[in-house]
Order: C-alpha cells, then structure tokens, then sequence
C-alpha cells in the first residue's frame, strides 16, 4: 500500500514538470499573435516617422517654354542669318527640348521697325537683332553697336563684360520694359561701295550716299549728303542714279547682295563699324518668368555664339574679296588725309550727342575710360 503511494507521487511530480515544460512555459516565453499584434501597434505608434526624400523638380518637369523670335535680317543672310538659325537650334538642345524658340523671317511677325515695341509690350517674346535698329528711341543704344572709329572685337567684348558695359546696357533697357542678352558678333565691315577713287577729304563734298548712324552724322560734317534707305532699296537707288555710293556690309554679304555690279570700287577699313554686337531682346517679365537655369540655358547658347559668329567672320571674308576681285573689282584702303578728317569730325560728333543726351554721355564715358586704361595693355601686346 505504502509504496503503491510513493509511485503516484512520482508519477504526479513528473506529469507536473512535463506539463509546465511543454504547455505553459512556451505560453509565458511566447505572446499569443494578438498580443504580439497590440505591441506592435504599439511600437509603431511611438517610433520617429521616417524621413521622406523629395527631389527638388528638374526642368523637364517644367512647362516647356515657347518663343516666338523676330529676326532683324534674312536668314539667308552669312553671319546674320546664320547666327540667328544658330540660336533658334542651340537653345533646344541645349535645354533638353525645354526652350522652343521659333524664328520669323524679317518683316513676318511685325514690322522691323517695330520689333522693339512689339517685344516691350509682350506682343511677341523675342527678337534677334542689334541695338542701331531702335536707336531713334534711345540714342545711346547706338553706343553698343556701331561705334566710328571704335573698339576691335576683343576690346569691345573686354568693355562689356569685364567694363561695366552689359550693366550700363541692362540699366538702359530694362524701364522700357525689356531685356538684353549679347548674342551674337560680326566681323567689321567695309567702310562701302563708289564708283570713283578719293585722294582728297575734298573729293568727298557733294557724295550722295547711302549711309546710317553715327557714321552717317560723321560723313555729314564732312560735306557728305547721306540717305538711310531700305535694304531693299539700296540697290535700286544705286542703280537708277540717286545715290553715288552706298554702305551696307562686310564683303561675304556685298558679294550676296551684288553691289559691285554697280560700283566697282571698295574701301576699307570699315572706320564706321570696326566691330558689332547682336542681341538677343526679350519681353522683361518674360525672361523674369523663366527658371534660374532656363535663364542659364540661353546665356550659354548666346555666349558661344559670339563666339561662333567672331570666327565665322573672319574665316569667310577673305574668301570673298578673292572672289571680288575676280570679278574686276578695285579694293582700297582710305588716303590717311581722309581718315583724318573723318576722325576730326568723330569728335564733333560725341561731343554734340554727349550734350544732347545724358544716357549717351555716360555710356560715352564709361566706354572712353575703359579705352583709356585699355590702352596701356594694347601699346604693349601691339607688335
């Protein structure tokens, strides 16, 4: 009987171990799967939110930008033309398709004569021209492209940049509601076409010319009768008698335009526009719309082209005089005597526009100072 006893005992101490081994201990190590679910609710409540990653958007996530561009010349123009295809083409690929500018032919849009209003007010985006062709409302603009007598390209480009000219150039522009970008450079021109040779600043008096700008004010003084014609007038004014000489370009674009057939002497050097800038105007508040790097996009663009347009000038003329000279035409340089007097009468000329306007003087003097100190390197560097 006793160990009858002493066996269930054992029996019940094991029975007891096993079963708190195999059932409750995995219980109390282990939640069940709605305990485990509350904690981690729990835990997901109280944990830090994880830091989100935004990208700032890119360009191409930008609306695309559409221009419409007035060009100052045919696009069948050499170094004109051809600068403003280099531009329409360049700013697409260079902003990824982002930019579309569409160039318009002369006189297409609106009237040369009033592309400057049309961009000032909004009525078209752009226009690709240079300054001369409005400078009947801002005399000083003629500062910035034809200069008698004037700076070499890369004195002209030093000024701009590095002399305070662009700024002089922004300050001007931006209360008529537009703004500028340098975009483009041509090679300097001849100083024109006439049917007789000069020895004298005399032989001049008297020369019904096609001439314009300041150049045009400087030939004045020295008994020069000048008329600004058309483009498209010139040579039939030339042709018919109402004028004695005239002068539009660099020699690949008189050989074009055929004016030694109707004048077969050429001077040179071209005194009235020794070098020339091309800009790209665009309505203020619509450059002021486009993106930091939209902006950078078409600076880019308008850069290498003042560069492309300073090297393809001075490759291509002298393929051109070859051929003029073929074809029976006297190419000369001004007597020092004439150069002189037309110098002479350059100053009369600054001084009287200085007076008369105070945008011309100061850009004037901003220009003249910089020659000035510019000097000392180019006596140094000339050989």
């Amino acid at each position: 009987m006793m160990q009858n006893i002493i066996v269930g005992i054992v029996i019940g101490v094991v029975s007891g171990v096993m079963f708190g081994t195999i059932i409750i201990a995995p219980k109390l190590d282990h939640p069940t799967h709605e305990t485990a679910m509350s904690e981690a609710e729990s835990a997901k409540e109280h944990a830090l939110p994880e830091p989100v990653s935004e990208s700032p958007p890119t360009e191409l996530d930008r609306p695309v930008v559409r221009w419409r561009m007035a060009s100052a010349y045919p696009i069948s123009l050499p170094q004109l033309g051809s600068q403003a295809l280099r531009v329409e083409r360049n700013i697409w690929e260079v902003s990824d398709g982002g930019i579309e500018i569409l160039l318009f032919e002369p006189d297409t849009l609106v009237p040369t004569s009033q592309i400057f209003d049309a961009v000032a007010s909004g009525t078209i985006d752009a226009a690709f021209a240079s300054s001369k062709f409005w400078s009947d409302k801002e005399p000083s603009l003629r500062l910035f492209s034809a200069i008698p007598f004037g700076p070499q390209p890369g004195e002209f480009l030093a000024w701009i940049y590095f002399g305070g000219g662009q700024d002089l150039l922004n300050e001007i522009y931006q209360p008529l509601g537009v703004h500028s970008v340098i975009c483009g450079m041509i090679a300097p021109e001849s100083s024109g076409w006439y049917r007789r040779r000069f020895t004298t600043p005399d032989d001049l008096k008297g020369l019904r010319m096609h001439a314009s700008g300041l150049g045009a004010k400087v030939l004045n003084k020295i008994g020069v009768q000048t008329h600004k014609l058309k483009a498209y007038n010139i040579f039939l004014a030339l042709e018919n008698g109402e004028i004695d000489a005239a002068q539009f370009s660099m020699p690949v674009i008189d050989l074009k335009l055929g004016f030694n057939e109707l004048a077969s002497h050429y001077y040179f050097p071209g005194w009235q526009q020794p070098s020339s800038f091309i800009e790209l105007i665009v309505n203020k508040s619509h450059w002021e719309a486009l993106s930091k790097a939209r902006k950078s996009q078409i600076e880019a663009v308008c850069g290498d082209n003042v560069r492309y347009g300073l090297a393809e000038g001075e490759a291509l003329q002298f393929h051109a005089l070859k051929e003029l000279t073929a074809r029976g035409v006297k190419i000369h340089r001004w007597p020092s005597s004439i150069l002189l007097a037309l110098k002479s009468a350059w100053k009369v000329v600054v001084s009287e526009q200085s007076a008369a306007d105070a945008n011309f003087k100061r850009v004037w003097r901003s220009l003249s100072d910089f020659r000035n100190d510019y000097t000392i390197w180019k006596e140094l560097t000339r050989p």
